[in-house]
């Protein structure tokens, strides 16, 4: 068993840079077609820590990474948040987009419900390991990504083993879903005449797209690297000392509030990471995207992936199979939702697929479905995604909150 950090750390980053460069090859695209390179990050290690080769709990990677690339990653997403061209999309697509966290935030509530009803030994459970808990990170990841399904764990608590569980059902309906929406943009016309919309308006922001790409890109320098660095580190040390504050003085003055998990310091450091990368995509520093802000905050990602991914018990994943049923239910729930609504008022499929995409997939996956109608568009679903970056930890907390009261009526 290897439990020197140094050595995992070494491992987990090769790990990484076989499954890229793998999936750069040309006889590997069919393959990772299916299986997609983030479902790997997870799943290599977590293979790696069930058969005894590394020693994912004894781990003091996971706790380091959660605490400094997490928030850092945060504020990088955030930090590119293009709010004049969210505008030059228009309303629908805004209005897709959350739709669809609007059918997270339901589903999650209503499908434990349902399944609490038909069988309440799949919800049954107590201290860390009360469904609720878990499925808390779903919700994080649905609206938002893996940072906020971090963010979510370290507010909850879900026990290990019942996390491993609803880790593996958030991949695979993802996953699920991705294929539905990218089958569909082979239908889009049909799919556009059923919605009774126009589409005109997607030809004017691809041709938007691919002139801001043109314009603005540049190959990042030594002082670009040490900027997003500073940003990303100083924010995060910002949100450290805040919260180092804001915690003690509601625990001491304010103890109701630990059942909302407001007195966690791990709950405040990320609110204030978010919201000051918020407060940056505002400013001059936005600029910083066109060097590489985002890329910086995709690779301490998937290093964070990579640290959750080792921590995962795969045989605990069978122990519960009922938590599919509630994946399942979830994800039916936001699809009636967001069809509803764009059917309503006319939403092209696209800004539908994109929408749901960069609620339930992030960044990666919500720019392969908007790349899947054309390749220039891939941006429109990396920028909605970044919106859901920035809500997904407060909207997750609500439906964990609201999650938490369907498990105890």
């Amino acid at each position: 068993m290897i439990t020197n950090d140094a050595v995992l750390l070494g491992l987990l980053l090769m790990i990484l840079a076989g499954i890229f460069f793998t999936s750069s090859l040309p006889g590997w695209k069919r393959f990772f077609t299916i299986i997609p390179p983030l479902l790997l990050c997870y799943f290599i290690p977590g293979v790696l820590n069930s058969a005894g080769v590394i020693d994912g709990a004894g781990s003091q990677l996971y706790p380091v990474v959660s605490r400094y690339l997490l928030p850092a990653c945060l504020v990088l997403f955030t930090l590119g948040m293009d709010w004049k061209f969210l505008r030059r999309l228009g309303p629908k697509a805004l209005i897709a987009m959350l739709a669809g966290t609007l059918g997270v935030m339901l589903g999650g509530p209503l499908a434990l419900w349902v399944v609490g009803v038909l069988h309440p030994a799949t919800v049954a459970g107590s201290g860390q390991d009360e469904v609720w808990r878990g499925l808390s990170t779903i919700a994080g990841s649905w609206i938002g990504g893996g940072a906020n399904q971090t963010a979510l764990r370290e507010i909850f608590h879900p026990s290990d083993r019942l996390f491993s569980q609803v880790v593996a059902v958030d991949v695979l309906v993802a996953e699920l879903w991705m294929a539905v929406l990218i089958y569909g943009a082979g239908s889009v016309t049909r799919l556009d005449r059923f919605f009774k919309s126009d589409s005109t308006h997607i030809t004017d922001v691809q041709n938007q797209m691919e002139l801001q790409q043109i314009t603005n890109q540049r190959v990042p320098s030594t002082h670009d690297y040490i900027y997003l660095a500073a940003i990303g580190f100083g924010a995060t040390g910002l949100a450290h000392w805040c919260s180092e504050k804001i915690t003690p003085y509601l625990s001491q003055n304010y103890p109701s509030l630990e059942k909302y998990s407001l007195t966690s310091s791990f709950f405040w450091i990320i609110t204030i990471a978010t919201f000051i990368g918020i407060a940056l995509s505002v400013s001059p520093l936005r600029k910083l995207e066109h060097v590489g802000a985002s890329r910086l905050g995709s690779l301490f990602l998937y290093i964070l992936v990579a640290t959750i991914g080792m921590q995962m018990d795969l045989g605990a994943v069978a122990q519960n199979p009922g938590l599919l049923a509630i994946g399942l239910v979830w994800i039916l729930v936001h699809a009636a939702i967001i069809i509803s609504v764009c059917k309503l008022l006319r939403i092209p499929f696209f800004f539908l697929a994109v929408g749901s995409q960069a609620n339930i997939g992030g960044s990666a996956s919500a720019s392969v479905v908007a790349a899947a109608f054309h390749p220039s568009l891939a941006p429109v679903g990396v920028l909605l995604a970044i919106l859901g970056y920035a809500i997904g930890t407060y909207c997750g907390y609500l439906t964990a909150l609201m999650m938490q009261w369907v498990s105890r009526m």
